[in-house]
């Protein structure tokens, strides 16, 4: 360790010299992706390159087809409409069309049409021994079936009206039992 200073320190002095010795004084002037061979580089220019790829290049293009294949408008116009995809006119006297379908009204479900107090208490089956959680329990499952946002837009007011009366009566059994703890505890 040096003097007045932690390991810490001398370790990172250390590393900044071995740094500065490892580093070249002249970078070198060339293009090239360090890692990559020179077959990769390939000449855009009709001179030949001062450095690096003076492989044939001719190699990597043997493969490819003739040019003239992958020109735009290559081809006889023959060719041209055997690849072109059939027109719409072609489909309109084999394909019978769809008919109309009129739009089927959904009916209300039986459970939305009991909004009585009593009809929505005897669906929840609140008892005296159930404690916060099965309320909390049989409120979740109760919204499952009925909450506004799961049903048809024209049954909406409907499903509200039964969550409304189902909460007031899970929130009156809970002060309930919260009352009865408070007063026999």
């Amino acid at each position: 360790m040096l003097l007045g200073q932690s390991i810490f320190q001398s370790v990172l002095t250390r590393l900044k010299r071995e740094r500065d010795d490892e580093q070249p004084t002249e970078a070198a002037a060339d293009f090239r992706v360090r890692g990559l061979g020179t077959g990769f580089v390939v000449s855009t220019t009709d001179e030949e390159p001062e450095t690096g790829a003076t492989g044939d290049t001719n190699a990597y293009f043997a493969d490819l087809a003739d040019i003239s294949e992958l020109e735009p408008g290559a081809g006889t116009q023959q060719e041209m409409e055997a690849q072109a995809p059939p027109s719409p006119g072609d489909f309109t006297s084999e394909t019978p069309q769809p008919q109309p379908v009129d739009p089927v009204e959904p009916s209300i479900p039986v459970h939305l049409t009991r909004l009585t107090t009593d009809e929505i208490a005897g669906e929840l089956a609140i008892v005296d021994v159930d404690t916060e959680a099965t309320l909390n329990d049989k409120r979740r499952r109760f919204a499952k079936t009925n909450h506004p946002d799961g049903v048809a837009e024209r049954f909406r007011p409907a499903a509200t009206t039964r969550m409304q009366i189902a909460n007031l009566l899970i929130d009156q059994a809970i002060r309930a039992r919260e009352i009865h703890a408070r007063m026999f505890g």
